[in-house]
């Protein structure tokens, strides 16, 4: 299949990998009140966990929140929400498939932040912590992995739960957490539910192509004008962007937040508008259907190609922030966020098979992220969870009453594999202890 997105994706190699993240960009999630069990801590977390210099025994505060409320206390299992690259306000919240099922396993619910997000920035400010080499080392997945192994096993010690089984639950990068935690970390938890977890992308194990390979056939699966109006943009970019002040007529037309450079920065935000909108394409919002139908029913736009997408990009904008039409496109301010290359990985499949058990792997195929997904059973308790119609961690996003029917089952599903674990752990344990 033809990939439709920007020719920088071609000949020239691919650029940064598209962002990871359950959230869509700038869009922050109303915070609930405060009266569902919610509790925010602060862990004395150490900076690094793996020398012995002096900057190595810094500390720093690590946030953390615990709900209790369906919780059976003791040894009753936890279930630990692994924080990716944002703060976990948009996390607290009495919906999700952690909250919504934690009554299933009378279970402790624990939401850790990853370390330099939200509040838990070592070195008194972001600014600081990232200033120099030596800072910006301490930020990867290996040391959040041990930050989070810490705060689990002091939790376990403040509620007096020594033996209550883990269950680490990750999304998108997250997901990637999770897996690498059950395989580092298999005395903290007993299993791992990794969700939209793109491992197979590293290590080129799979080809970062695969991903935009999806986002062209989730938009042509969709609509073929839409598809062939996407594809002929990108020349007639480049033919408008040859004129006499060209970039200044794109600027204008896209209503772009600053002048455009140059043509690069218009197709890599429109890259960003198409991907984000095939990653995220759930049943009920249904993004690349709104964005095509803007796309083709653009009002006084006749042949004008650009016309019919800056159509489309208003849609998209209007998607990701609830209806509230956004004063510029493409080039706004934003902080962008970091997502680390954890470890190199051969074969991925032998490794997972002979060092570990107990992952689910679940994938929306929609989402371009899934063909670096693992999609098949790797063994009787590695489990490939895939969906047709699913998209990025759709399966850990709020139950609604409208979710079809293959979704309800796919939850049911993971939450059927989750009491085994616990069944089994428990029944281990006894026999153990005879």
């Amino acid at each position: 299949m033809v990939i439709f997105v920007s020719t920088s994706f071609h000949a020239n190699g691919l650029k940064l990998r598209p962002r990871l993240g359950r959230i869509r960009r700038s869009r922050i999630l109303e915070q609930k009140d405060s009266n569902h069990g919610f509790e925010t801590f602060f862990y004395n977390q150490t900076i690094d966990h793996f020398s012995y210099g002096p900057e190595s025994y810094q500390t720093f505060p690590q946030r953390y929140v615990i709900n209790s409320k369906f919780w059976g206390g003791g040894n009753s299992p936890i279930l630990a929400f692994l924080g990716a690259e944002a703060p976990i306000d948009d996390n607290i919240q009495p919906s999700g498939f952690t909250y919504e099922n934690a009554h299933q396993f009378k279970a402790l619910i624990v939401i850790l932040e990853h370390r330099y997000y939200g509040k838990s920035v070592p070195f008194g400010s972001r600014k600081a912590a990232l200033k120099n080499a030596r800072h910006r080392g301490y930020f990867n997945s290996a040391q959040a992995l041990a930050d989070y192994a810490s705060i689990l096993l002091h939790i376990k010690d403040k509620y007096n739960a020594t033996h209550a089984p883990v269950i680490a639950i990750g999304a998108s990068y997250g997901g990637e957490l999770a897996t690498w935690f059950r395989l580092k970390y298999p005395h903290v938890v007993i299993g791992s539910l990794a969700s939209s977890a793109p491992i197979l992308y590293y290590g080129d194990i799979t080809p970062w192509t695969t991903y935009h390979s999806v986002v062209s056939k989730d938009f042509r699966d969709t609509s073929e004008e839409c598809f062939q109006t996407i594809k002929k943009s990108w020349s007639e970019i480049d033919n408008i962007a040859s004129k006499p002040d060209g970039l200044a007529i794109l600027s204008k037309k896209f209503k772009t937040c600053t002048p455009l450079k140059n043509t690069t920065e218009l197709k890599d935000g429109l890259d960003t508008v198409y991907s984000e909108a095939a990653q995220y394409d759930s049943p009920s919002n249904i993004p690349v259907k709104r964005i095509c139908n803007a796309i083709e029913n653009a009002p006084n736009c006749g042949d004008d190609i650009l016309c019919k997408i800056a159509a489309g990009v208003v849609e998209a904008y209007l998607l990701e922030y609830d209806g509230n039409n956004s004063r510029c496109y493409i080039n706004e301010d934003r902080t962008g966020d970091e997502s680390d290359e954890g470890w190199e990985w051969q074969d991925i499949k032998l490794i997972l098979r002979r060092s570990t058990s107990n992952i689910i792997f679940s994938n929306g195929m929609r989402d371009p992220f899934s063909r670096g997904g693992v999609l098949e059973n790797i063994s009787d308790s590695i489990i490939a969870l895939s969906t047709k119609h699913g998209s990025h961690c759709l399966d850990l996003d709020e139950a609604k009453k409208s979710d079809p029917d293959w979704l309800v089952q796919q939850r049911k599903t993971e939450v059927k594999i989750m009491q085994g674990w616990i069944t089994q752990y428990y029944d281990d344990f006894k026999a153990i202890n005879k």
